[in-house]
């Protein structure tokens, strides 16, 4: 059965535009909470779609890319990801962002699972896919991207994230589900 739709309990009085780049856009509303009271409220809008991809082998590794991570000034280990122009077919984006950071194609897609990033406060949103009937080639990243890859065994990728070593959230996501599609060793159909 699916969610039941909720009345919005907030109204909005005004919105008030503070920011804006070809990435992103920031819009402070005056707002009356549910409980009544005046406040206000801050989104981010991004402007792309979250793109993520699992790219899975039939010995079920999957890989990773590495990257230093500016806003968190620090490494972080991921699953391919990237975005998507709105009103790009999700799926062509992923399979650029694949192609692009890993050099790896496939055959073979299905849509793994879709999440709201942050939801308190932006309305980023991302589709995951997986990959499979993998073939390898040669990365070719942005000039934004100083990457490694790397193949791993889908369960080492999980010992990563029970370990904090992958916290990026559509990774963790992605690597979690795919861990119990399929699990130890056992191949599931998606």
């Amino acid at each position: 059965m699916p969610p039941q739709q909720e009345k919005n309990p907030w109204k909005t009085l005004s919105a008030k535009e503070i920011y804006d780049n070809p990435w992103i856009r920031v819009t402070e509303y005056l707002v009356i909470n549910p409980g009544g009271g005046k406040g206000i409220y801050g989104k981010v809008h991004f402007k792309n779609l979250a793109i993520g991809v699992v790219a899975l082998d039939e010995e079920l590794n999957i890989w990773l890319v590495g990257q230093y991570r500016y806003v968190l000034n620090q490494y972080s280990w991921e699953i391919p990801e990237g975005g998507g122009p709105e009103g790009t077919d999700p799926l062509e984006s992923a399979k650029r962002e694949l192609a692009e950071e890993t050099g790896v194609t496939a055959t073979q897609w299905s849509q793994l699972l879709v999440m709201h990033l942050s939801n308190s406060v932006s309305d980023e949103y991302a589709v995951i896919f997986l990959a499979r009937d993998l073939q390898e080639g040669h990365a070719e990243p942005e000039e934004t991207e100083d990457l490694q890859v790397k193949k791993v065994p889908l369960e080492e990728a999980c010992q990563m994230v029970i370990s904090g070593q992958i916290t990026d959230s559509m990774s963790v996501a992605a690597i979690l589900r795919t861990k119990l599609l399929f699990g130890g060793g056992t191949k599931a159909k998606v």
